[in-house]
């Protein structure tokens, strides 16, 4: 039994290219031929566009007749000429919102694609000093009007002020404590 190799099933080492059977000069003047060919289209095709432009202005606008008008016709044809003027303002101002417009639609398509590819790349998340009460802001919004001042719910205790003996003059407890009277008070006491 005879085994026989196919492509698939050969190993990598064993698949040869085959050789370019076009020589280095023949690639090289092949390539001057197709600069050449395409320099050629390039000149044709901005002639073309400056004949579409000039046919254009042709249209829109007419040849100006200005020798032998008074100053009432020149003022009128000034007016006509500043209302062709907005008008074309409008018209470019409009194509460059639908141009703003499109832009954004496709920014935005790109990053539906990205995120449908799985390609696109978390931001780094930054560290964020956050009360509890704006915290609980961002989450419930106005709804909550609880606060998360924890001292504030908190019960009051009141402390029971504690009478001290007003401390006067050392000289008038020593005259009071002297004699039989003083030592009497210590007695009681």
């Amino acid at each position: 039994m005879a085994i026989t190799y196919t492509p698939a099933l050969m190993p990598p080492q064993a698949v040869a290219k085959p050789k370019c059977k076009i020589s280095a000069s023949r690639k090289l003047s092949l390539k001057i031929l197709l600069l050449a060919r395409a320099t050629e289209e390039l000149e044709a095709e901005k002639a073309a566009r400056e004949e579409e432009k000039v046919r254009y202005l042709g249209e829109k606008l007419s040849p100006l007749q200005l020798i032998g008008l008074n100053i009432d016709e020149l003022q009128k044809l000034c007016k006509q000429m500043h209302e062709k003027v907005d008008m074309v303002d409008e018209e470019r101002y409009d194509c460059e919102a639908k141009v703003i417009k499109n832009n954004k639609d496709i920014n935005e398509l790109n990053l539906k694609i990205q995120d449908l590819g799985g390609k696109f790349k978390k931001p780094a998340l930054r560290k964020v000093r956050v009360s509890a009460d704006e915290m609980l802001k961002a989450l419930f919004g106005s709804k909550n009007k609880g606060s998360m001042d924890l001292r504030a719910n908190l019960k009051s205790v009141k402390k029971e002020d504690i009478k001290q003996e007003k401390v006067g003059d050392w000289r008038k407890k020593l005259e009071g404590m002297s004699g039989m009277e003083g030592r009497k008070k210590m007695f009681d006491a």
